[in-house]
C-alpha cells in the first residue's frame, strides 16, 4: 500500500470512529425532556404537572438506567424503574445479572418514560453511574 493510501485509510477509519465517540444518539431534543450524558441526567431537577409524562433520552454511547429510589418517592406513587421493575433491588439485581430483560438498560439512541399521578418530590439515579448520576423529578399539583 503506497503512503498516501494508507493515510486516507487511517484518516477515514479514524474520523468514523470519533465520530461515534461524540454523536448525541438518534435522537433530537425534541423527543425527551431529560437527556443522558455520560455522568449526568440535564437537567438533573425538573418540575412538572400532575399527570404529565417525563421523556428521558439517552444520548450517550454509555448504557444508563432511570432507577427510582423507593424511599425517595411520595408514599401514594407508583415505584418507576427503566425496564419495569417493582423495587431498586430487582433493577439493581436485573442489572447485574440481565435476567433477559438486559436490565433496564436504556441504550443509545433509546428513551424511558413515567407518567406522574401524584404530587411530590421522585428522586432518581442511574445504576452504574449512581455517585455521580441522580435527578429529580418536581411534580405539582394541577392549577
Amino acid at each position: 500500500m503506497d503512503r498516501r493510501a494508507f493515510l486516507a485509510t487511517t484518516v477515514g477509519i479514524t474520523s468514523a470512529t470519533l465520530a461515534g465517540c461524540f454523536a448525541r444518539g438518534s435522537l433530537s431534543e425534541e423527543e425527551y425532556d431529560i437527556g443522558m450524558t455520560s455522568n449526568a441526567f440535564t437537567p438533573d431537577k425538573h418540575t412538572i404537572s400532575v399527570g404529565e409524562t417525563v421523556v428521558w433520552g439517552n444520548t450517550n454511547s454509555r448504557a444508563h438506567s432511570v432507577t427510582a429510589y423507593e424511599s425517595a418517592i411520595p408514599e401514594e406513587a407508583d415505584y418507576f424503574a427503566s425496564g419495569g421493575f417493582d423495587t431498586v433491588a430487582a433493577a439493581r439485581e436485573s442489572w447485574t445479572k440481565h435476567d433477559g430483560r438486559d436490565g433496564g438498560k436504556i441504550l443509545t439512541g433509546q428513551t424511558y418514560s413515567h407518567t406522574f399521578e401524584v404530587p411530590g418530590t421522585y428522586s432518581y439515579f442511574c445504576i452504574p453511574h449512581e455517585q455521580v448520576m441522580t435527578g429529580v423529578i418536581v411534580v405539582e399539583k394541577n392549577a
